[in-house]
């Protein structure tokens, strides 16, 4: 048998710089633990809109699927309801929405501030207002703005950002928190 020792580096050395390299190499899947804490094996989507009265309860990804024709449903139903114009909503958003939901533990549907919006939609609300930005994730299909009468902002944006999986803006004053699948941050009070 070999001694460890003379080797220089140990089968437990070996094996941490091994874990680090691929924690290192691949950012992403070293956050799908957090992210997908709250996703379960099966992930559903509840909402609905005040805007257009729509609501939508979706099971959308069963064991590492996702099923297209209710991610469909989703896009549809995150559309820019002010002049109809859609878009698809990033997965991973829908993802993070489904998690931070099951994980603030309630059976009420978010209400859909604002899912999608087109050019001439985020235009007309940056004219309006300094909190909307010129290249806003939601001209991609990567953010949503949510509400939930049973729990606060401060609850939604903490399960939220447990995620690790992309932006968390509380906005209370407007009680609602917004969520997308870009950079890790966090905003607003």
């Amino acid at each position: 048998m070999m001694n460890e020792r003379s080797t220089g580096m140990t089968r437990r050395a070996l094996l941490g710089a091994f874990a680090a390299t691929t924690l290192v190499a691949a950012p992403t899947y070293s956050n799908a633990a957090g992210f997908l804490r709250g996703g379960g094996d099966v992930r559903r989507l509840r909402m609905y809109s005040g805007r257009t009265g729509e609501r939508i309860d979706t099971i959308y990804w069963i064991e590492g699927q996702y099923i297209r024709e209710a991610v469909e449903e989703i896009n549809i139903f995150m559309r820019d309801w002010r002049n109809g114009q859609r878009h698809n909503i990033d997965t991973r958003t829908i993802d993070i929405m489904a998690a931070s939901h099951n994980l603030v533990d309630t059976n009420e549907p978010y209400m859909l501030i604002s899912g999608y919006r087109s050019p001439q939609t985020n235009a007309m609300l940056r004219s309006q207002s300094s909190g909307v930005a010129r290249n806003s994730l939601h001209l991609q299909g990567q953010a949503a703005d949510l509400r939930l009468s049973s729990r606060s902002v401060g609850q939604i944006a903490r399960a939220a950002a447990s995620c690790r999986a992309g932006g968390v803006g509380r906005y209370s004053g407007s009680n609602f928190v917004h969520m997308d699948c870009g950079q890790v941050r966090s905003w607003g009070s």
